[in-house]
């Protein structure tokens, strides 16, 4: 085999290997749920594919009004890849979006959103 080829194999291989270090965290579940009509909850929980780093992570909620819900401090469940987020101020019915940011433990940052409404 030429020294090209060898060469090729080579990164090929390299890249292969490293791939899950080049991976980000993601959403993996959440409560409320993406689009689900639910009761006025108390606290937010995220769960992500891996460790958060809290200090880099969060969320901002904002209701049907275009106002900032207030929200307490952010926690990390043990195993440190759930977020929990109590809900202070009052959550009429109407839609809600979650804006979430989170940097995983390997360094690697995410964001995104979704919505879910409170029911009458």
């Amino acid at each position: 085999m030429n020294r090209f080829r060898l060469g090729a194999l080579a990164a090929l291989l390299g890249l292969g290997l490293a791939g899950p270090a080049f991976a980000h965290v993601h959403l993996t579940s959440s409560v409320p749920a993406q689009n689900a009509t639910v009761a006025a909850p108390s606290a937010l929980r995220l769960g992500f594919s891996e460790g958060l780093d809290l200090r880099f992570t969060g969320i901002e909620v904002t209701g049907p009004d275009g106002a900032v819900v207030p929200t307490g401090d952010a926690t990390l469940d043990p195993a440190g890849t759930t977020l929990i987020v109590p809900v202070t101020g009052a959550l009429p019915a109407g839609p809600y979006t979650v804006d979430w940011r989170a940097l995983s433990k390997d360094g690697h940052t995410t964001k995104g959103s979704y919505v879910f409404t409170v029911g009458p």
